[in-house]
């Protein structure tokens, strides 16, 4: 059942387009992504999506309600962490949750909630206390104190350290565990691949294409990618001449051979007939970077 429907999406700003023509869909119960480099049109395409921002063009719908025309009764269905949003430094943990539940007609139990987040021994903390990662969980239970069915988290991990950023990803994933829809804006390939259900790609202020994670990588062609250094001088024709081979590039003294099917072992194969060992070894798969650069011609990072 699709909860969001966004269709021909435009906005403009006085100096650019932002989103020109941005079309996707959002299954209740599923993580979307919406995946793309800084400036590509993501933030102000789900602005649109909770009323926050007036579109200049297209239809959007939220479990049936118009954000712009609606916006009052689509607050208690979407709650929102912003990539922007700060709060004041000396504001503690529970007056924020407090503040933000006074906002709703039936709020969640925000005691509880911050058990769920993790914050329950940070009750009494100042905002400027806390740890970026802390400040995210925060944001978090912020979206959801109003018991919405859709949450959009916005570039919720930038700035976190590796640790704390697979812990909020675990805890993206418990609140989708819970019932809630959540739309994830992200520029990050690795968080888009392991917590998205579908993705769509944006570039330019346009949707490049939409698709599963595994989907996308595949319009790439499965292509594969075997990486070392050679024990010893190699003709790179040794491997050209091999049909699952592709390409055979060098990057100071390391070698990048490119293809599909049994690359590995049919590239170590060839190189032991001819006494060479390959150190080093390596041996990557496409990846969401690749299909970027596929879809649009560009790389993501």
């Amino acid at each position: 059942m699709k909860i969001i429907e966004v269709r021909n999406l435009r906005k403009r700003y006085p100096q650019h387009l932002a989103v020109e023509d941005v079309s996707f869909e959002v299954a209740e119960g599923e993580i979307f992504g919406i995946l793309g480099p800084n400036g590509a049109g993501k933030t102000t395409a789900v602005e649109c999506v909770a009323g926050l921002r007036k579109r200049d063009g297209g239809t959007v719908q939220v479990a049936g309600l118009d954000p712009e025309q609606d916006r009052q009764e689509l607050r208690g269905l979407l709650g929102m962490q912003l990539q922007s949003a700060a709060l004041p430094e000396k504001i503690k943990v529970w007056e924020a949750l407090d503040l933000y539940a006074s906002f709703y007609p039936d709020p969640a139990d925000w005691e509880e909630l911050l058990e769920r987040v993790g914050l329950a021994g940070k009750r009494d903390s100042a905002f400027k206390t806390l740890s970026g990662g802390q400040r995210q969980r925060l944001s978090v239970a912020l979206a959801l104190v109003g018991q919405p069915r859709v949450a959009v988290l916005d570039e919720l991990t930038t700035g976190l350290d590796p640790q704390a950023r697979r812990d909020t990803w675990e805890l993206i994933e418990q609140v989708r565990d819970s019932g809630v829809t959540i739309v994830l804006v992200t520029h990050f390939m690795e968080e888009a691949e392991r917590l998205c259900d579908r993705i769509a790609l944006i570039d330019a202020g346009k949707v490049a294409a939409t698709d599963t994670p595994a989907g996308l990588i595949a319009q790439v062609g499965g292509e594969q990618r075997v990486r070392f250094r050679p024990s010893a001088p190699l003709d790179d024709a040794v491997l050209l001449a091999l049909p699952e081979v592709r390409t055979v590039t060098r990057h100071g003294e390391q070698v990048v051979v490119a293809g599909s099917g049994n690359l590995a072992p049919v590239v170590t194969l060839a190189l032991a007939h001819h006494q060479i060992v390959p150190t080093e070894l390596r041996i990557e798969q496409a990846t969401l970077d690749d299909a970027f650069l596929a879809l649009t011609g560009r790389k993501l990072a």
